[in-house]
């Protein structure tokens, strides 16, 4: 909606507050309920918001390591903008008008620390460069029979999952929590999120649930809106939904599998698709799909930005590990699926549902676009069985330390992203990895109390 279509919702239907939130750098979402006379003060000045939200961690502690924000800088106000195009009402919570924001000015400068503001400048490149893009973003989480005070209470053990055994596909399954099921396929629907498909993933209480595709900042908008709706509304029904990439060691991870292609500005023409091609494969797909191989050393953070990230990426896993691409082959990094002229498209395998989708898919978009910039050539031959097994490319690194070190260092990051970006998330992931070094965990504890 534009501003004057806002302003006579509001007044037809007699608002008097509506809620807005933005993504942090781990794509939290942070916000407000404000008055409406709040939300119209600030449409053209901005609102103001304290940027400790970009200076703390997922449990609120504040980092020492950046220069963004901290005690050094008094932690100030910045001033963050309502997009009044995100409008949608939210049916679970009396249909109040919802929005959401970043940090983008009417100058067009932008907080380097801010997700939205990051992907908007690659979906304007993009733009430029002649091309729509269209993403979606596809999610699988565990459903637990728990609270948020119960999870507290049991110390995040023994939790109770939604159903039990593994039972992939499952119509019982989903029968047995009807309810549930069918308000998160109605609800997200009707907060805009429409959904493509829901079903039961294998093991306890896993559900997974495509998106349908849109313009790359709408899905990404739509992803990660997707993971806190989910979240409220399982807690309707006494229910807790995790995003985790690997919450337990012997089940399968969650993917958040990020599916793209490349179309002519009106959207008539799928510009990764070739009839003549082997593999229906455009020179501009192939392209593409040869600057997410050249950069996905440099971006790997943005792909899995928790210590938990790596848990998943490990082989058998239904994960890849090597930096490998192939036709319809689920066990490589990148997979292209070609079934027709209008579903073919590139599907990044890498992130888990943990990520954060401005930054996943802003990762995913620059790095394709840097390829067709440079005309790189395809030069990695596909992989045709398994992908685990073919490390002639390379492989992604384990743990989020190297990940993030090697962004850090990278001069490609910097050209795609900023130097005041890359500097920033990087040393909150190495924030992340040293909360994680100094832990105890209950391994440990197993392991060498007694027998040490």
């Amino acid at each position: 909606m534009n501003t004057e279509q806002v302003i006579t919702y509001i007044k037809e239907n007699n608002i008097q507050k509506v809620k807005f939130a933005f993504a942090d750098i781990d794509g939290i979402l942070r916000g407000k309920v404000i008055s409406v006379q709040k939300l119209m003060d600030g449409l053209q000045n901005g609102i103001g918001f304290c940027d400790v939200v970009f200076g703390w961690d997922s449990t609120d502690v504040t980092y020492d390591n950046i220069e963004l924000t901290g005690w050094h800088t008094g932690y100030p106000d910045k001033e963050c903008y309502i997009d009044l195009s995100t409008m949608r009402t939210v049916p679970w919570q009396d249909n109040i008008p919802f929005f959401l924001a970043d940090y983008t000015g009417p100058d067009n400068k932008a907080l380097p620390a801010c997700p939205r503001s990051l992907l908007k400048q690659i979906a304007k490149q993009c733009t430029y460069m002649g091309y729509h893009a269209e993403f979606a973003q596809e999610f699988e989480w565990f459903n637990f029979k728990e609270t948020p005070q119960t999870l507290q209470q049991k110390g995040f053990a023994n939790m109770e999952p939604l159903t039990p055994g593994m039972f992939g596909y499952s119509i019982l399954r989903t029968s047995q929590n009807s309810a549930f099921y069918y308000d998160l396929f109605n609800l997200l629907t009707q907060f805009n999120i429409p959904i493509e498909g829901l079903h039961t993933e294998t093991g306890p209480g896993v559900y997974e649930a495509a998106i349908a595709h849109s313009e790359v900042l709408d899905a990404a908008d739509k992803a990660v809106l997707f993971k806190t709706a989910v979240k409220e509304i399982a807690y309707k029904h006494g229910i807790a939904a995790t995003f985790m990439a690997k919450w337990n060691q012997e089940l399968p991870g969650c993917s958040g599998h990020i599916h793209q292609s490349l179309w002519t500005k009106d959207q008539s023409e799928n510009l990764f698709y070739d009839d003549k091609d082997v593999n229906k494969m455009s020179e501009l797909h192939k392209q593409y799909l040869a600057g997410q191989l050249y950069c996905l050393p440099h971006l790997l953070p943005m792909y899995a930005p928790s210590i938990n990230s790596y848990k998943r990426l490990v082989e058998g896993a239904w994960a890849p590990t090597t930096i490998t691409w192939g036709v319809d082959n689920r066990t490589t990094a990148l997979r292209v699926i070609n079934t027709s002229k209008a579903a073919t498209r590139l599907e990044t395998r890498i992130p888990g549902s943990d990520t954060n989708p401005y930054l996943a898919i802003a990762a995913a978009l620059a790095s394709g676009l840097y390829g067709i910039k440079h005309k790189l050539k395809l030069d990695i031959a596909p992989t045709v069985g398994n992908g685990y097994q073919n490390k002639s490319n390379g492989s992604l690194h384990t743990n989020l330390y190297d990940a993030a070190t090697a962004m850090q260092q990278s001069a490609i990051a910097k050209e795609l992203f900023g130097e005041g970006f890359v500097e920033h998330f990087t040393n909150t992931r190495l924030w992340e990895h040293r909360q994680y070094a100094k832990s105890v965990s209950d391994w440990e504890l197993k392991r060498y109390f007694e027998s040490i």
